[in-house]
């Protein structure tokens, strides 16, 4: 527990320290993977070389260093912290390295400006995080290890199945090697998945792709454009490798019995938790559901037929398309980019909606934008990001974003 004297200084000393925030952490991550190269592999190499993941964590640095004396204030992110590191297995012997090498990073960044009363309480305030932290993924650990199928830590699973859904997404069904009873999870989850990638163990997550109950999990990937996990599945996973999986994990999820009608717009390989929440309710709907997806074209539509077969079978669904750029044999609803007409068009007249969205971060900037523009409020606003979290701009443009593939 921090001392009152402990919350003065972080709070007197936090704009210091957020002004230099990015520089500790490019400061940090250097020194924590020298000094400790086994925790390497927890981390995304290419977030690290893309430096979205080294701004996260100043972020999250400053958004707890001023919050300190109002932690309720970080409203979910705790929450959200924890499903991403119990998705990646990370550890209570963990935090210690993290809490070393940052105190060092602060000291090197600022220097003499950190006296031994500063150094102090900013080791506390590291200290409390981490145990908050902890008790939180302790509570998902046992939570998972609970389910019926659930599992503590790692698992095998073997590559049963490869789907391709477009020209740049695929889906791989994963089995458990052992033939156990799969996990139970929520739609819209994701697990970790562990590869060896030209003798390296690499982690990424994936987003669950299909309604719970099945036999296996399925995941549906994008190849990226120098992705090593993405490059590494299309190009060289085969039937009957085996990977390792964590249990699934996140809070962006869909409830069981949905009060309002649903809304979910997906841009891309966004498509995937939605795609899983929508497999999950629509067979048992009583709530209209409103599927708006933004496409370059045809070509990069995944889950294309399934989605016209789904609508085709149930009347509360409408499925609403925009491409890009489409082709000549292309028939969307519409052409562009998603606009405010195209979301008002379709909201009921009382907007009295959930609205999921996830895609690229400027279309997910675009929808949250409309969103605000159409007097959708905070409650009925459900998102994740990929990758890091990055705080949603309102600025972005409606009419000049694209949805990538």
């Amino acid at each position: 527990m921090l001392t009152s004297a402990q919350i003065d200084i972080i709070k007197a000393t936090a704009p210091v320290v957020g002004a230099h925030a990015r520089d500790i952490t490019e400061c940090f991550y250097p020194l924590m993977f020298e000094r400790y190269p086994a925790v390497a592999e927890l981390f995304n190499q290419t977030h690290q070389q893309k430096g979205t993941q080294r701004q996260a964590l100043a972020n999250a640095l400053v958004a707890y260093a001023t919050h300190i004396d109002k932690l309720e204030a970080l409203g979910d992110a705790v929450g959200l912290i924890a499903h991403k590191h119990v998705s990646l297995n990370i550890l209570p012997e963990h935090y210690p390295i993290v809490g070393e090498c940052l105190m060092e990073a602060i000291g090197q960044v600022l220097g003499d400006a950190v006296t031994p009363e500063i150094a102090d309480a900013w080791g506390a305030a590291y200290q409390q995080l981490a145990d908050i932290l902890i008790g939180v993924e302790e509570q998902l650990y046992s939570a998972h290890a609970q389910r019926r199928g659930g599992w503590r830590g790692e698992r095998q699973f073997v590559i049963e199945r490869i789907e391709p859904e477009s020209e740049v997404i695929s889906s791989f069904y994963l089995m458990p090697v052992e033939g156990e009873r799969v996990i139970d999870f929520d739609p819209g989850q994701y697990i970790g998945l562990i590869v060896n990638v030209d003798g390296k163990s690499v982690r990424r997550n994936y987003s669950l792709s299909d309604a719970p109950g099945k036999p296996g999990l399925r995941i549906s990937v994008k190849k990226e454009l120098d992705g090593e996990v993405s490059g590494f599945l299309h190009n060289q996973a085969e039937i009957g490798d085996q990977v390792t999986v964590i249990a699934p994990a996140g809070d962006f999820t869909l409830p069981a019995q949905p009060e309002r009608p649903l809304v979910f717009v997906t841009g891309g390989v966004g498509i995937t938790p939605a795609i899983s929440m929508l497999n999950a309710y629509i067979s048992n709907a009583t709530q209209p559901v409103i599927f708006i997806h933004a496409a370059v074209n045809s070509r990069y539509h995944a889950f294309k037929s399934h989605l016209e077969d789904l609508a085709a079978q149930h009347p509360l669904l409408t499925n609403f398309v925009i491409y890009e750029r489409p082709k000549v044999e292309d028939r969307p609803d519409a052409e562009g980019y998603i606009t405010r007409e195209i979301l008002a068009g379709l909201l009921p007249q009382d907007k009295n909606v959930d609205l999921y969205f996830l895609g690229p971060l400027t279309f997910m900037n675009t929808v949250n934008s409309l969103c605000d523009e159409l007097g959708l409020d905070a409650s009925q606003k459900h998102y994740e990001f990929f990758g890091p979290a990055e705080a949603l701009q309102s600025q972005a443009s409606a009419t000049t974003e694209p949805a990538e593939a």
